[in-house]
């Protein structure tokens, strides 16, 4: 199923893994947010990874 909405839950630790698996989509300022108009079908995999991949598992996304 293709990827409808991806959101970042509060708790970020910033330790930019998610930037580092999937910068299309996300991006550390102070703590990481979704990038505005990113392409979720085009980035699903990479989305998955980093959502798999969060230490405090606070990147959701919807389907």
């Amino acid at each position: 199923m293709a990827i409808k909405k991806v959101w970042i839950e509060e708790g970020c630790t910033s330790c930019g893994m998610c930037e580092d698996i999937c910068p299309d989509v996300f991006e550390m300022p102070d703590e990481a947010i979704v990038k505005e108009g990113a392409d979720y079908a085009e980035n699903e995999d990479c989305i998955r990874e980093a959502a798999e991949s969060c230490p405090v598992e606070i990147i959701k996304f919807e389907e």
